[in-house]
């Protein structure tokens, strides 16, 4: 069975070979007795077993070529090693980034088929101006839509709304409550809401904080 790696003590054994053999040149121009590249290359790289490689560590230190050669190995799985580990830790980083991206969108822009996102921050409307008068394109809603994320007004104040849906008479249609609050330097409103018994076409989508008058959108339910 090949072994995964060498423990602590395993690899200061093949560190000693080492020493040694730095510390004394020992020529084999015949390569008497000398293993075959790839015994080498497999002790380098931690893929021999220990007891399988231990019998070769006294031809190591008494030969100088085999000891070129296993150093070089070592060095090339050295580096391998570290390519791998660079790599691994770099996917895992970009990983993270794209869980948190996606972490993100999914709290600030929920997208599933029942949720309507208005926009609202460029469409500031003075309080209790027709919204027909600001020459504005309505938003659109959908009947299937239960749940409304409203990007309201910039400088809009974090707390509790009263969001309705108003006919043109000014008659509330429905009414929804939710509270502000500020991500990302917008201020986002979520309601739950029911439009299946809306009938289709022009409305005014108010928006108010409590005590206070509506602020009007037009708003085209489909």
């Amino acid at each position: 069975m090949i072994e995964q790696g060498y423990s602590v003590d395993e690899e200061k054994r093949i560190l000693d070979v080492l020493a040694r053999g730095l510390s004394r040149e020992f020529p084999n121009p015949e390569r008497v007795g000398c293993p075959d590249s790839s015994i080498l290359r497999s002790i380098a790289s931690h893929k021999l077993p220990l007891s399988q490689a231990a019998p070769w560590f006294d031809h190591l230190s008494a030969c100088s070529p085999c000891f070129q050669d296993f150093n070089k190995f070592r060095r090339e799985a050295a580096g391998q090693r570290r390519r791998i580990q660079v790599w691994l830790a770099a996917a895992a980083v970009l990983l993270f980034a794209f869980g948190g991206l996606l972490w993100v969108r999914s709290r600030a822009l929920p997208h599933a088929p029942d949720v309507a996102v208005l926009d609202l921050r460029d469409r500031s409307v003075a309080r209790g101006q027709n919204p027909s008068e600001t020459g504005q394109a309505p938003l659109e809603i959908p009947r299937t839509a239960k749940h409304l994320v409203l990007d309201l007004p910039i400088g809009s104040k974090e707390g509790a709304y009263d969001v309705g849906l108003l006919a043109e008479t000014g008659d509330q249609i429905l009414r929804a409550m939710g509270t502000a609050q500020l991500h990302d330097h917008i201020t986002n409103l979520r309601v739950d809401v029911d439009l299946s018994n809306v009938r289709p076409g022009a409305y005014s989508l108010g928006v108010r904080q409590p005590g206070l008058e509506w602020t009007r959108y037009p708003i085209r339910v489909f």
